[in-house]
């Protein structure tokens, strides 16, 4: 097939490796892509700040940011999905009685939020995906603008043991499992396909010269949205369901070599 146009790219689990590092053979291939004029996106649920800071060896032009609800291009936000405030505020209030041990992050689009005095290793877990945070008294009484997710660190398994307790005290706000500890909640008009989608239709590429590659739940539907859906070896079972291609592990390079076969048939 012919090399596509946008290539949406997962973080976590797809391009980083089990060390959680970009492998070194990747950015020849970005300035390669450059150089051809094929748009290669990072995609993740980690916060803006914290994806260009990953990337400052080489820039890309574009960031899918928060899942989807924070798109940055060419030197600038130009798309937030926000969630009304309102029932933000409710699901944080609930959320201090919750019956299962977590901690929260309270996302706007270039600033979060955690609560002060988490464990050593919630800290560093949160530190790591949210390099501009603040950590604050009380989430409820935050005086936030523009609220794009919450994310719940769950010291369990984020999927058996907290869902069913956030889809009941979030109605009319999307759940998705992110990670084996994780659960983001967002606006229902934000997610991962959206955003590829809307950045093919601003530059006016069609969806099938698009692909994606992920490995997790909040990649479901970048991989749906795709005209080509590439699922890692390592990926949740749901994701191989809707993949055209499944390829080898993180731990492999196997985004890394997908991404260099593309590119030799431009």
């Amino acid at each position: 097939m012919p090399c596509p146009k946008i290539i949406a790219l997962d973080m976590d689990g797809t391009l980083l490796d089990e060390h959680g590092r970009i492998p070194d053979a990747f950015w020849e291939l970005l300035r390669l892509a450059d150089d051809r004029e094929v748009l290669v996106t990072p995609a993740s649920g980690r916060q803006l700040a914290t994806l260009r800071d990953m990337f400052t060896t080489h820039q890309p032009h574009t960031f899918i940011a928060e899942n989807g609800s924070v798109v940055f291009h060419d030197g600038r936000i130009i798309d937030v999905t926000a969630m009304p405030e309102q029932p933000v505020r409710e699901f944080l209030r609930a959320f201090e009685t919750a019956p299962f041990s977590a901690s929260a992050v309270l996302c706007t689009p270039e600033q979060s939020y955690s609560l002060r005095g988490a464990s050593k290793e919630v800290e560093q877990e949160i530190a790591k995906y949210y390099h501009a945070n603040t950590n604050v008294d009380s989430l409820v009484d935050v005086p936030f603008e523009q609220p794009v997710k919450v994310a719940l660190y769950v010291d369990g398994d984020a999927e058996r043991d907290a869902l069913a307790w956030v889809q009941a005290h979030a109605p009319g706000l999307d759940h998705v499992v992110s990670g084996q500890h994780w659960i983001d909640i967002m606006s229902p008009a934000a997610d991962k396909g959206k955003a590829l989608l809307a950045i093919a239709d601003a530059l006016g590429v069609p969806q099938e010269a698009t692909a994606a590659i992920g490995d997790f739940l909040n990649d479901y539907t970048m991989l749906q949205a795709a005209g080509t859906a590439v699922a890692m070896g390592n990926a949740h079972p749901d994701l191989k369901t809707v993949a055209d291609e499944v390829i080898g592990t993180n731990a492999e390079h196997a985004a890394v070599h997908r991404l260099a076969a593309w590119l030799s048939e431009q």
